[in-house]
């Protein structure tokens, strides 16, 4: 698998797109590929930095890797974009940040360490939603 240049790499910010569809998008990818405890927080309101975080877990390395890399690619043929990833080498928290929708796919032992879903989940616990496998 290879590296992609996220630190160095500028987003292209192409065309206009739905976040929505977006949004919609990175949960089918991840649901297809078999991604576990997938879980949206809206962010409106609470952070100016995307509309949307989606946290989900991988039982392996390999597994949150390949998820990741499928992901960028669908998110460049659909809208046009090219994504910054963060962590793929290790593999252990891969972040995917497509502008309004940020996705962090874990392993399950670093999720459960790093808690992200308490931490974003100030102020409004019926924000959180879960989806898919569990």
């Amino acid at each position: 698998m290879t590296e992609r240049p996220a630190e160095t790499a500028a987003v292209d910010n192409g065309p206009p797109f739905d976040v929505e569809d977006l949004h919609k998008l990175v949960l089918k990818s991840l649901d297809d590929d078999q991604a576990q405890e997938i879980v949206t927080i809206p962010l409106v309101g609470k952070s100016n930095i995307a509309d949307h975080m989606v946290v989900a877990s991988g039982r392996s390395t390999r597994q949150v890797a390949s998820m990741a890399v499928k992901l960028a690619d669908k998110i460049k043929e659909r809208f046009g974009r090219n994504v910054r990833i963060e962590g793929l080498p290790a593999a252990d928290w891969v972040l995917i940040d497509a502008d309004d929708v940020i996705v962090h796919i874990f392993r399950p032992e670093v999720r459960n360490f790093y808690n992200l879903e308490r931490m974003w989940a100030f102020g409004d616990d019926s924000g959180v939603s879960a989806t898919g496998r569990g």
